[in-house]
């Protein structure tokens, strides 16, 4: 079946008012901070000019600020509240429609979310209620912690006027339509929610009067740009979790039926669980490592059948039923929950985002029939750990680097032989590969992925399936035509008969022992490695595991000991737990961990390793034995170089990459393979 059957809604072209999309698959706007000191990048146009490239139906670009520095939610967005910005969008629409997609720009204005530290203003909202407040829950870690200041209504409509201006200079820079932006927990969204609009004017009170903003906006907008600009309108469709004193479901319909009858021309909707503020961007994570409540209490609006992917879905096909414009909505989707969606007439287009920064090309794929090389995303959220920093993609390295990694032929083809079959090592041969050279790859393994089939087999696939990405890898490198080499070490008498013009070391890094009296005792185990199965490996711990190393790989092993039951204490001379994890996948391990209480002790001194368990000092200056039958070193590799060391001066260009030359995540060791591979 090719892919036009497969997917014969997802790839039908749609239409949002007079502009025609690709098809129905709609790339959403995501906050990437690739601007450059407040203007678009030449970094930002590679990254929209990729996914352009690669088929989508829509792109919609992420949200500069319209009410400089009110609206700023972080210092380094960039910025549409001036005519000198129109040059830069223009340069970025035109490598947009270059590849025949239309854009939409998002506006909105952040609201309570801003910290009064970054410009010594307080943020606003409809009432001073702030994001880390009772009545907004626990959010993310970088929410203000400041109380907004209500807006006055001159200021209420001088923004009706700044998000109309902004529209007209995305007209004139060629943007197709606007999104404008009242869902989440935003200065719009405060407005039209009974939970955080506590006013008592016209803008407060009854659905009408907590609209009137956000309408207003849309009125103005139309009067300016015209009948045939289209506005989208992201709303919330409900929120839950507030004990019902949130926006309702019908609320959200009828909301629908006045953005229709104002102008809009599509509406995009989510929900929005209060104190969960993350689960709007990603469903999913309220399943890891466990629902924090039973799934039978868990709101009913939201369609969790599939474990958080496509929970937007039963809510907007709510508000569908209220209007006749097209609905949107998207949530860890794929194209076959895509098409399953638009089959059941939920929705009329679908948004993809996450997927999309894994692998731009994904819809020409989809079209294509090739889904066995779709890069996977995996869910893990590092994506979404950085703040103020520019986003990265663990299995998408070019991300950010369009333009840089444009997988030119090479000016001269090499003999390159890889060492290793880890991740770094197996993007090292398939970027070589693309590029002409004749490469050949070995592992002393049996199978491919390294460390990733021990880390993947005991945390298993439900939250984050690492064995699809082996798979991807070994598909890719197999297809174009990888000597592949498994259960042979590359020693450097291999090297000297093999005669590459280039070797690449991706033989992974080697385990860090701490300098502990009684590290090597009979109770001290290290940390999970390739050469045990999870099995074997868990047999070798006691039931009592004092686990030496609170970073990433502390806390995941941590959290793999707790489901087999073991009494767990997480030792670490850092003073924070959780390094290296992404932010909100951090923050959900680390309370899941304390209530199934684990021990998580930072900023200790390691003392002494005895028969009893482990001798520590505390940051607060007491000593003390955690007792323990075994204690685990689960600290971040240390780089091994000695191949390295054997092999230079003997081979015309020798490389080591990922763990071997500098210990890190699998982002920077896929990051590493494709650097190499794309310098030689």
């Amino acid at each position: 079946m090719t892919g036009e059957t497969k997917f014969e809604k997802l790839l039908e072209p749609y239409h949002i008012g007079k502009v025609q999309t690709r098809n129905r698959m709609v790339k959403t706007a995501a906050g990437m901070f690739y601007q450059k000191d407040e203007y678009v990048s030449d970094v930002q146009k590679g990254f929209f000019e990729a996914l352009a490239k690669g088929g989508v139906g829509l792109l919609c670009v992420d949200s500069p600020t319209i009410d400089y520095p009110q609206s700023l939610m972080f210092p380094i967005q960039f910025r549409i509240d001036d005519d000198k910005y129109i040059k830069g969008f223009s340069e970025l629409t035109g490598v947009i429609h270059k590849h025949g997609c239309p854009a939409f720009l998002q506006l909105y204005h952040c609201g309570a979310w801003m910290k009064k530290e970054t410009y010594g203003l307080p943020p606003v909202s409809a009432s001073n209620i702030s994001i880390s407040s009772d009545v907004y829950g626990p959010t993310s870690e970088h929410a203000s912690k400041d109380v907004p200041r209500p807006l006055t209504i001159t200021e209420i409509e001088d923004l009706v006027d700044k998000f109309a201006s902004a529209t007209v200079r995305a007209q004139k820079a060629g943007f197709d339509g606007v999104e404008i932006n009242a869902g989440s927990n935003h200065l719009l969204a405060a407005f039209l929610s009974p939970l955080w609009n506590k006013r008592q004017d016209a803008y407060g009170g009854s659905l009408e009067n907590r609209a009137r903003f956000l309408l207003a906006i849309i009125q103005e907008i139309r009067k300016r740009v015209g009948r045939d600009f289209p506005i989208c309108a992201l709303i919330n469709g409900v929120e839950v979790g507030g004990g019902g004193r949130g926006m309702s479901l019908a609320e959200g319909q009828e909301l629908a039926r006045m953005l229709e009858a104002a102008g809009v021309d599509a509406i995009h909707i989510r929900f929005y669980w209060y104190g969960y503020d993350i689960s709007v961007l990603t469903p999913e994570i309220v399943f890891y490592p466990e629902p924090h409540i039973p799934l039978k209490d868990f709101p009913k609006e939201p369609d969790w059948s599939h474990k958080g992917a496509g929970a937007n879905m039963s809510v907007a096909a709510e508000i569908k039923k209220a209007v006749s414009i097209p609905v949107i909505a998207g949530g860890r989707m794929d194209p076959e929950l895509g098409e399953e969606a638009l089959r059941q007439g939920r929705v009329d287009l679908v948004g993809f985002c996450r997927r999309l920064m894994a692998d731009p090309e994904l819809p020409n794929k989809v079209i294509s029939g090739k889904m066995d090389d779709i890069v996977p995303c995996l869910g893990c959220l590092q994506c979404m750990s950085g703040v103020f920093t520019p986003v990265r993609c663990r299995v998408n390295a070019a991300m950010g680097r369009e333009y840089e990694y444009t997988f030119k032929e090479a000016a001269k083809k090499k003999k390159v032989l890889v060492a290793g079959g880890g991740p770094a090592g197996m993007e090292a041969a398939r970027v070589a590969a693309l590029r002409g050279h004749e490469v050949s790859l070995y592992d002393k393994e049996t199978e491919l992925g390294g460390l990733m089939n021990t880390v993947g087999q005991l945390r298993g696939v439900e939250f984050e399936d690492q064995p699809t990405l082996i798979d991807y890898f070994s598909r890719q490198i197999t297809k174009l035509g990888v000597k592949i080499n498994l259960g042979k070490e590359v020693t450097p008498s291999l090297v000297a008969e093999i005669k590459p013009d280039v070797v690449i070391l991706a033989t992974g890094g080697v385990p860090a022992l701490p300098d502990i009296p009684g590290i090597k005792g009979s109770n001290v185990v290290a940390g999970p490695d390739r050469y045990y199965s999870p099995g074997d490996y868990l047999k070798l711990l006691g039931k009592r595991v004092v686990i030496i190393g609170g970073a990433i790989q502390g806390c995941e092993l941590a959290e793999v000991l707790v489901r087999q039951g073991k009494q767990v204490t997480i030792v670490n001379t850092a003073a924070e737990m959780g390094e290296g994890m992404a932010r909100e996948i951090r923050a959900r391990l680390l309370w899941w961990l304390t209530q199934k209480g684990v021990a998580m002790m930072p900023g200790v001194r390691y003392e002494a390793i005895t028969d009893k368990g482990l001798t520590i000092t505390t940051g607060a200056g007491k000593r003390q034995t955690i007792e323990a039958d075994t204690v685990v070193i689960s600290l971040p590799l240390a780089a091994n170089k000695d191949l390295l060391a054997k092999l230079e001066g003997n081979v015309p260009e020798v490389y080591a990459i990922g763990d071997g030359a500098e210990p890190g995540l699998m982002m920077d060791a896929i990051n590493d393979g494709a650097r190499i591979a794309h310098a030689i």
